[in-house]
């Protein structure tokens, strides 16, 4: 005789695939369609995923990327974040980038404390002393405190990018700051490799333009991802890729105003710090 434990279990089970097989479907249902539309798909979403990682500052504007990696709906999808601390992000614009105040030999630390868990990574001074200079002073002004994680991409490359206060993707802290270590020999073959943190930027490769043009805004790869090396890598996570992995499978909703794809996943940065290592 089956206990009830047993059958609420096989009925976990069941819903469980159940919720597999409409993911699926749905995925091959919109990779098809963006067949029919543009063609050639498989230059199609890799050009669209890259530019979808990096157009923090400049916003959404290649809808047939995010359609091709949207997941499942919230519902279908629990959400395994928790509430996030009491408070708003803060609004405040500086006119220039901060004065040089780290130590470029050292190694500094930048831990978040998110909704999903603790995620941690080391950044490199001696390789992008401007990023860091930067994410140092904008953790010590609070500037990353109480954000949500505006973007989730996991088809093509794989990213979760965050440090934009309004949410949106067109956030920042008003000044910008020059790209660093773009030459970085761990960026073999146009890979970012997992565990990578970078920042995203307004670069427009086809016109080439926008060169320097980074915020507040950077991305987590949490898988290996083939994106140009033209975003700065000034970091490498040292703790919370089980963290990154669960709002991974949680999936993302394209936003229908925006055309952006907000994790279903309520990633909230409840704290941001810097410390010298």
């Amino acid at each position: 005789m089956v206990s009830s434990d047993q059958r609420r279990k096989q009925l976990a089970r069941e819903k469980y695939l159940r919720q597999q097989e409409r993911r699926a479907a749905r995925r091959r249902k919109n990779r098809l369609r963006n067949a029919a539309i543009a063609g050639g798909l498989a230059l199609v979403i890799a050009a669209g995923a890259a530019y979808a990682a990096s157009g923090g500052l400049g916003g959404d504007k290649d809808s047939s990327a995010d359609d091709a990696q949207a997941s499942p709906s919230p519902s279908e999808a629990p959400d395994p974040c928790g509430k996030p601390a009491g408070g708003k992000p803060g609004d405040e614009q500086w006119k220039k980038e901060p004065s040089m105040k780290i130590d470029e030999s050292a190694t500094y630390t930048m831990e978040l404390d998110t909704t999903c868990g603790g995620i941690a990574f080391e950044m490199d001074a001696s390789k992008a002393p401007h990023t860091v200079n930067s994410f140092d002073f904008l953790a010590g002004e609070k500037f990353f405190d109480h954000t949500k994680c505006h973007r989730l991409v996991d088809e093509g490359i794989h990213v979760l990018q965050c440090g934009d206060p309004t949410g949106t993707g067109q956030g920042g802290p008003g000044y910008t700051i020059p790209d660093e270590n773009l030459k970085d020999s761990r960026l073999k073959d146009n890979t970012y490799p997992a565990g990578t943190v970078a920042m995203a930027n307004q670069y427009d490769a086809q016109s080439k333009k926008g060169r320097d043009t980074g915020g507040s805004q950077f991305f987590l790869v949490f898988e290996d991802s083939q994106l140009p090396p033209d975003y700065t890598p000034f970091g490498k996570i040292t703790k919370g890729m089980d963290v990154l992995r669960k709002i991974a499978e949680a999936g993302s909703t394209t936003d229908p105003q925006t055309q952006n794809t907000p994790p279903n996943a309520t990633v909230v940065i409840d704290k941001a710090t810097v410390r010298k290592s």
